[in-house]
């Protein structure tokens, strides 16, 4: 093989390794962030239906302080609920309208996690794409050498 179709193939594996790879890598880590979010609003939402549903006015749970360190709380009025609007914000909320912006939410990150797959589809036909033609080279190398 000769020095210029050797340099050629470490140059589409730097590519593929260097670039390709590590924004596989991101994107993935970015959709899967907001998966976990989604899952976060999908156990609030049951949680919000489980209080209307069976009428309670007061609950005992359990509160993740963090590090999932777990304290006893008791809820002495569960018809309004304090939810994290972001930037730091909270709002206090009756639980119809935390439904609605859970539901508004929710739809806001699907559309955000489908525009992160498509970006993943895109890197993943590049990085087909780079190794084929790797691929390629080789097979002409190997026919050119017999």
């Amino acid at each position: 093989m000769s020095k210029d179709i050797e340099t050629q193939i470490l140059k589409y594996e730097k590519f593929v390794n260097d670039t390709l790879k590590p924004k596989l890598k991101n994107e993935l880590d970015l959709r899967d962030k907001i998966y976990d979010e989604i899952s976060e609003y999908s156990k609030l939402n049951t949680k919000i239906e489980f209080i209307k549903e069976n009428n309670l006015k007061k609950l005992r749970t359990k509160v993740d302080l963090g590090s999932n360190f777990y304290v006893n709380a008791e809820i002495d009025d569960t018809e309004y609920i304090f939810m994290n609007i972001g930037y730091g914000f909270h709002a206090q909320l009756k639980l119809d309208e935390a439904q609605q912006y859970i539901e508004k939410k929710t739809t806001l990150l699907e559309k955000k996690a489908e525009k992160h797959s498509e970006e993943i589809a895109k890197i993943k036909s590049h990085i087909k794409l780079v190794l084929e033609t790797i691929q390629q080279i080789l097979d002409l190398n190997s026919q050119e050498e017999q």
